[in-house]
């Protein structure tokens, strides 16, 4: 990295994880709290570095022109599953937090069978985007906002009730097999100060 280029290589959390702990000579790694204070923990990221970006929630899509549930509420949420064909998740964290939920809820065994999940939040929505009028996606809002935008044909149905939101902090930290040091810190402190933090907020991270 220098002063004129900056490369950004984007992938889910887990993959970001799995090339810093393999030593990938990146200079920042963008991944959810928990994930940095584990590579930190490791030696991956250098202590004292990791920077609070904002915080994303979690929303619900179907794919663009069907019709759109109703998940005003956590019961309302509930019977969405319910009558949904297919719930299509990822592997990483909103996949892990949307199992959980229905178990929470009381209807895991219900819906296991329906329950899809694939690599990352892109296949998620391309996959929503071909499928049935019945299949409900999940991933985080800002990831949504992103590839909706980018074309992929998907439509918000809504964020998670609060009484049953996740919020993802994520961080910005400097790697230890980062070759620029000093340049690295100072992206990772831009990342995490109020101007980028505007600039994320328009995407749905707070």
């Amino acid at each position: 990295m220098n002063a004129s280029v900056l490369e950004i290589s984007g992938a889910g959390a887990p993959g970001v994880r799995e090339r810093v702990l393999a030593g990938e000579a990146v200079d920042v790694a963008v991944v959810p709290q928990s994930a940095m204070e584990e590579l930190e923990r490791q030696g991956k990221v250098v202590a004292g570095t990791s920077a609070l970006m904002g915080r994303s929630r979690m929303g619900i899509v179907v794919r663009k022109g069907a019709p759109l549930p109703d998940i005003s509420d956590a019961d309302a949420f509930k019977r969405a599953m319910l009558d949904a064909g297919e719930i299509v998740c990822n592997v990483a964290s909103s996949g892990v937090y949307m199992v959980k939920l229905l178990e929470k809820l009381g209807i895991g065994d219900a819906t296991k069978d329906r329950v899809l999940k694939l690599p990352d939040t892109v296949k998620v929505m391309e996959h929503v985007a071909g499928s049935p009028a019945r299949a409900i996606g999940v991933g985080q809002l800002a990831e949504i906002s992103e590839l909706s935008d980018k074309g992929v044909a998907i439509a918000l149905v809504a964020p998670l009730p609060d009484a049953i939101q996740n919020v993802t902090a994520y961080n910005a930290g400097v790697t230890a097999a980062s070759r620029e040091q000093a340049a690295a810190r100072a992206l990772a402190q831009f990342l995490a100060a109020p101007e980028a933090k505007a600039v994320f907020a328009a995407t749905g991270i707070d």
